[in-house]
């Protein structure tokens, strides 16, 4: 492994650099969600909507507090500023959220595209430096420049095979806060929906 390496130049310590950015990343965000999926707690979502609709808004707020559900987080910030207005409030909770959920995607997205870059400037350097090779020592030795231009190609595997790895966990993050996103919008809907009924029993009991 270490002759493969040193056989594709100096091009193959940035690839180093990606592949081992994107793992350390990519362990990072699979552990997220894996305590996201764990936090998850539906029935404090029915049960803050729920109060909502009833009108017992402080109810609600009382119950979504300290929660790690990260809807539950959005709803309950909704309704503790809800005289600074609903939707507003949820909208900048959902916000900062989501950024968590995308923090390293941008890395992730960059490697993905600078990999394979990376692994063709090193192939193209190691072209060069073959045919520099065949320019001093003539044609008599194919095998100087066709030897070179194969561990010039060593750099664009590489290249690919880090971009390939990246590219289907960062595939499956995007898809995870896309999710979410959706799940977030859905409640906040709702709850706008529930606040609007509660704010009617709460005037009718009045």
């Amino acid at each position: 492994m270490y002759t493969f390496f040193v056989k594709g130049g100096p091009v193959m310590w940035p690839l180093l650099l990606c592949s081992i950015v994107s793992v350390a990343i990519t362990l990072e965000r699979l552990l997220f969600w894996l305590h996201h999926h764990r936090r998850a707690d539906r029935r404090l979502i029915e049960d803050i909507l729920a109060r909502t609709e009833s009108g017992d808004f402080e109810g609600a707020v009382s119950v979504g507090a300290g929660s790690a559900d990260v809807a539950a987080r959005v709803l309950h910030s909704g309704l503790a500023q809800r005289a600074h207005g609903l939707s507003e409030s949820m909208e900048v909770a959902a916000e900062q959220e989501i950024s968590r959920m995308k923090r390293g995607l941008g890395i992730l997205d960059t490697i993905v595209t600078l990999a394979p870059l990376l692994g063709i400037l090193g192939t193209v350097l190691g072209i060069i430096a073959s045919f520099d090779l065949l320019g001093q020592g003539g044609i008599d030795d194919p095998r100087a420049v066709t030897g070179g231009i194969a561990q010039a190609l060593i750099t664009t595997a590489t290249g690919l095979s880090v971009a390939i790895v990246t590219l289907i966990p960062y595939n499956y993050l995007v898809h995870a806060v896309e999710r979410v996103t959706t799940e977030l919008e859905s409640a906040a809907t709702r709850l706008e929906v529930a606040y609007r009924k509660g704010l009617e029993k709460r005037d009718a009991s009045a």
